[in-house]
């Protein structure tokens, strides 16, 4: 059996955490106010039901594409996030982290298709033995 790739991980791992935190959001707020207008949650992130929405939907797409297409959703979620980490409202820390794992993980699988040619094992060649008479 094949190791997870790291964009598999990625994909199954980040998914699940984005899904989980997306339902607990809508229980600290639901509201869909403007994308400023963020309440704290958990101690340690601020959202609101614009931002719940979107971690239930990417997380739900990463559990359910792990098997099949987790490196481009791995770089589509790690350009999203970065994205939003640098240029929007919310938890800035938590959009980078999640969207530098998911590059990360999105450059160190292969492409489909492609896989890292096996390299042959070097013949040993015989050296000629030499008489010493």
């Amino acid at each position: 059996m094949e190791p997870a790739s790291p964009a598999r991980l990625f994909a199954s791992l980040a998914g699940a955490l984005l899904l989980v935190l997306g339902i607990v959001g809508f229980f600290y707020d639901a509201s869909f106010t403007s994308l400023d207008d963020l309440q704290p949650a958990l101690g340690a992130i601020d959202v609101n039901a614009w931002f719940n929405l979107l971690y239930v939907f990417t997380g739900a797409i990463g559990v359910l594409v792990a098997g099949v297409a987790s490196r481009q959703y791995s770089l589509a979620v790690g350009v999203l996030y970065v994205l939003l980490g640098l240029f929007g409202p919310g938890t800035e820390w938590l959009h980078l982290v999640v969207g530098v794992l998911g590059l990360a993980a999105a450059a160190g699988t292969p492409k489909p298709g492609r896989a890292r040619p096996k390299r042959r094992p070097s013949k040993a060649r015989a050296k000629p033995v030499r008489d010493r008479a």
